[in-house]
């Protein structure tokens, strides 16, 4: 079974990281959840809009810069994600330490580079 994934800030844009991973998640088994803040389709997923009540997330991945996280926080820890994959441009020591105290492990990664090498 693959690791339920939200990818935060998911765009129908095929050239956007968050639309990559979205796909190539999926192609590796694992069950998505893209959501963002415009609704749009990446492949035949729906990109879900205004925060949705999601359950059992094992990873979040984010996709949205430290200048606009401090809204989607609360709903991202609400989550109850196991780790949460900040990809290049989202890093957030202040988030970090947020999640952390939560016991949701923080990595500095990027989830296709991740994927690619086998250690999603």
């Amino acid at each position: 079974m693959g690791k339920a994934t939200a990818i935060i800030g998911a765009s129908s844009n095929p050239e956007r990281y968050s639309y990559m991973a979205t796909t190539r998640l999926k192609s590796k088994g694992h069950p998505v959840f893209p959501v963002g803040i415009k609704e749009g389709k990446i492949d035949q997923e729906t990109i879900l809009t205004d925060k949705p009540q999601l359950n059992d997330i094992h990873t979040v991945t984010m996709y949205i810069g430290p200048q606009n996280q401090p809204e989607w926080m609360d709903y991202i820890l609400g989550l109850k994600p196991q780790r949460i994959i900040f990809n290049p441009g989202t890093e957030n020591p202040e988030f970090y330490k947020k999640a952390g105290d939560q016991g949701i492990e923080c990595i500095e990664a990027c989830t296709l580079v991740m994927l690619g090498i086998g250690n999603y």
